[in-house]
């Protein structure tokens, strides 16, 4: 198991006790879980609940047959 040494301005460790006597953890464990949080190579499950949310976009034939999209004329270089 690897050890770190951090040095913190008072006022950031009297931040990271706080949040860790809230989460019920020791300060070690209280770092490693914003350690694996902040280098997780998935996506939260709040992204993965996203899926099929929404429909598909329309493709660009179906958008340029709507009466209402018209496209904008284009600037000469």
């Amino acid at each position: 198991m690897s050890q770190i040494t951090l040095y913190l301005d008072d006022e950031t460790a009297a931040r990271m006790k706080a949040a860790a006597e809230a989460e019920g953890l020791s300060q070690s464990k209280w770092v490693v879980k914003l350690i694996h949080q902040k280098t997780t190579a998935e996506w939260p499950s709040s992204v993965a609940l996203l899926a099929g949310a929404w429909g598909d976009l329309p493709d660009p034939v179906s958008l340029r047959e709507d009466e209402c999209a018209s496209d904008v004329r284009r600037e000469s270089l």
